[in-house]
Parts: C-alpha cells; sequence; structure tokens
C-alpha cells in the first residue's frame, strides 16, 4: 500500500503467527489488526521503493469484470503468484454486509488478503472468504463459486485510522481496459506472500466482536475490565487531560460514579463514564469497565473513526443529540451503515450507503 512497506492482508492471516515473513523481503513487524473488518497491516524493511496499489475512488458496478491475484495452495500447486478472472455478483455480502462485495473469481486458501482490481488495475477490494461446504452442507444447498472480498473503501479507511496514506485516484474516460496477461504485469509486483511461522494460544479469542445482538456473559464483580482498541460508549460526566492510561483508569475505580473509561493514547484523554451501553472499534483507544455492566454490554460491529467521513448515503438527519444518541439510532436501524456525528453542531447523519472515505475535521465516524 505504500512504497515503504506497509501491506495490507487479511487479520486471520497473520494474527495468530509468532513471525511473519513475506517472501523476498523478510521479516514482516509492526502488525495492526483490526478483526473486525478481517484486516491488518504489516510492515517490511524497503530496502528499494516498492510499488503500491492505488485505491478506486469510482463506484464499484454490479457485473463489472474483475481480477483476483494471490498464491493459492502454496506448497500443493506452484509457489508462484497465481491470477483468476471473474466478475462482482453483488454488492453487499452475507446478510446485506455492505462492507462486502460478492465476487465469482475462485479463490483457494491462500487467496487471503490478496487483492481484487478492475481491468485498469485499480484496487476495489481484499478477497477475504468464500461460502465453505460446511455452511452449504448445513442448508442443504450446494453453493457455487460464492466468494466475498471486503471493499477497498473500508481498507482505506483503516489506513486512514492508523495515519498511513494510501494512493487513490479513478481511471479517466479513456482509459483502456487491460487484456488479463497485462494486469498480471501490472499487479505483481505490488502482491506478496506472507508466510505464518508457529502459533500463539489466542487467549483474547473471546473478546472478538460479534454480532450486535449478542452481549456478553455476565463476570463476577470486581475490578474494571480492559478492552483495548476499543471505545466505550455512554455518558461522559468527566474528561482528565495529560494523564496516563493507569492514572485514567485509577480515577475510575476510586470512583463510585464511575462504570468505565476511555481513554485516548494519541492525546492522553480520558474520558469518565458514568453508564456504558456498548463497544465500538477505536485503534487509538483503551476501553475498560465495570464488571456489574459486563453482561449488558452490546459488542458492537462498528468501527470508530475521527476526522473522516464518507459522503452521500445520507438518508436522516438527527438534530441537537448526542455521539452515544447517534449510534444507538444507527445500531437499532437495519437499514444504516453507518453515522457521522458533527460534535460542534450536535447532528447527526445516519447513511445507508458508503462513499469515498475523506479526511474531514470536525467529523466522528461510525461504520458498521
Amino acid at each position: 500500500m505504500t512504497d515503504d512497506g506497509w501491506l495490507l492482508t487479511n487479520a486471520h492471516v497473520v494474527e495468530s503467527c509468532d513471525r511473519i515473513e513475506v517472501a523476498g523481503k523478510g521479516i514482516a513487524g509492526d502488525p495492526r489488526i483490526d478483526s473486525t473488518n478481517d484486516l491488518a497491516l504489516i510492515k517490511v524493511d524497503a530496502r528499494q521503493p516498492m510499488t503500491p496499489l492505488v485505491f478506486r475512488n469510482a463506484p464499484i458496478r454490479l457485473g463489472e469484470d474483475i481480477v483476483a491475484i494471490g498464491f493459492p495452495l502454496a506448497g500443493l500447486l506452484s509457489d508462484s503468484i497465481k491470477i483468476t478472472t471473474g466478475n462482482v455478483n453483488a454488492l453487499a455480502g452475507l446478510r446485506n454486509d455492505t462492507r462486502y462485495i460478492q465476487i465469482s473469481t475462485p479463490i483457494q486458501p491462500g487467496n487471503s488478503g490478496g487483492p481484487v482490481v478492475d481491468r485498469a488495475g485499480y484496487l476495489l477490494g481484499i478477497t477475504t472468504a468464500t461460502f465453505s461446504k460446511k455452511a452449504a452442507d448445513e442448508i442443504g444447498i450446494t453453493a457455487q463459486n460464492v466468494n466475498f472480498a471486503i471493499r477497498a473503501s473500508v481498507a482505506e479507511l483503516f489506513l486512514q485510522s492508523q495515519g498511513i496514506a494510501g494512493q487513490s485516484g479513478a481511471p479517466s474516460s479513456d482509459t483502456s481496459t487491460l487484456a488479463t496477461a497485462d494486469i498480471a504485469d501490472k499487479i505483481s509486483p505490488s502482491a506478496h506472500q506472507i508466510l505464518c511461522y508457529g502459533s500463539r494460544q489466542e487467549s483474547a479469542s473471546a473478546e472478538r466482536v460479534q454480532p450486535d445482538t449478542n452481549r456478553r456473559a455476565a463476570l463476577p464483580r470486581g475490578s474494571l475490565l480492559e478492552a483495548s482498541g476499543y471505545d466505550a460508549i455512554g455518558f461522559d460526566y468527566a474528561t482528565l487531560k495529560d494523564v496516563s492510561y493507569r492514572a485514567c483508569k485509577s480515577a475510575c475505580e476510586g470512583d463510585a460514579q464511575c462504570k468505565a473509561i476511555t481513554y485516548n493514547a494519541k492525546h492522553r484523554f480520558c474520558f469518565l463514564k458514568d453508564n456504558v451501553v456498548a463497544l465500538i472499534r477505536n485503534s487509538d483507544a483503551l476501553a475498560a469497565y465495570s464488571s456489574s455492566k459486563a453482561a449488558d454490554i452490546i459488542m458492537s460491529r462498528f468501527t470508530s473513526f475521527s476526522g473522516v467521513d464518507v459522503p452521500g448515503g445520507d438518508y436522516k438527519r438527527i438534530r441537537q443529540t448526542s455521539y452515544l444518541e447517534c449510534f444507538l439510532s444507527c445500531i437499532d436501524d437495519s437499514v444504516c451503515r453507518a453515522f457521522a456525528y458533527i460534535p460542534k453542531k450536535k447532528e447527526c447523519w445516519l447513511k445507508d450507503a458508503l462513499g469515498t472515505p475523506k479526511p474531514m475535521r470536525g467529523v466522528e465516524l461510525g461504520l458498521k
């Protein structure tokens, strides 16, 4: 994704590895994981500038021709890069999940995390999943060639949340459609095989995000339970500035009114909350909450971004509201795919479609 060595893949490719290696590039480090959207960033030491792919700004079209690149069944088949062609079959994934597109390009184990590009070589998505035989057996239907890719726009938001600038653009009207062999020549330098060595015990597996309807089991009363990478959604009754996470947590533990905290590591801000209803993904945040509230907390599939908006798709505006009310309005609305909250105006916009992400100061974005 960048010429200095940031690579994008699926979270499930790298999150259980003791050591991550990029073939021909060496050991990768500094993994950034977004388990909610099955995305991950890793960094290699790029001694020579690498060749980044370009996010496509133009909307994805139903039925358009696409190309997927990866390293399927390496070890059984050849270790070389492989290319498959197909079409966009649907503009949403399972149960109308708009983070995904459904694609017909055949994929196998080893394709995960690989790019899906249009016929001009622009990035449309990241290969992530296929409709498994187990699922097909359960419903009694043999689903043929049903595969899914995460939209590139979701991946671009993830990069922005990590402070990493990707490249974006759109084919001009006179851009020619490339032959498959030409796309392979163009994209192959940007696709790299990731090798996973060892496997850690995933002690945090129970913390993975579940659907919004799932709630955590009750835990014994005790000290605050920690949730790294989350923001606790509740009413803020106090804010502490320029403090450490330990001091933030101690302040809550010493205050009977406090039921949860959100700590912003980037700005060293501590938010004390007298209630908590949900946890929302935020890579800059550290949350902790009282075990007495654990059974009532929704483990949300939302991801939070600051200073980012996805223009378009607005179908409802709510005035004189709070971030919490905005969040709950979206979570309870089956049409809502994202919300944008403007604290200065106390204004909430619900969105039923995802546009191209853009930096926008003063906007808090929540993405399902």
